[in-house]
């Protein structure tokens, strides 16, 4: 089963933000870290039914590994002050290979 990588964040004021390096605009939150995690593959398996890219495929982004994110420096950035999670994908339509 394949695993998103996911970055947890937390204002003082605001609850946990989850947020997907692989897929774009997908976000979940929660009042709990465990209310966000549960949240967040919810949201990871709603957003694969109904995915279309902006060339109008819909073909779902693939996960990338932990170490090739590492290699972002995109994420590095992102991840700098967050929680990394791996969030399990039970999604019907399953990531691009």
């Amino acid at each position: 089963m394949p695993h998103y990588i996911a970055l947890i964040h937390k204002d003082a004021d605001s609850c946990y933000g989850v947020s997907f390096p692989d897929v774009p605009g997908v976000i979940a939150a929660g009042d709990s870290i465990d209310e966000a995690m549960q949240h967040a593959a919810e949201v990871l398996e709603f957003a694969a039914e109904d995915w279309e890219n902006r060339d109008g495929s819909k073909r779902f982004p693939s996960p990338r590994s932990i170490d090739e994110l590492r290699a972002d420096k995109e994420f590095q950035k992102g991840a700098a002050d967050a929680v990394v999670a791996a969030v399990p994908f039970h999604a019907k339509a399953e990531a691009a290979e």
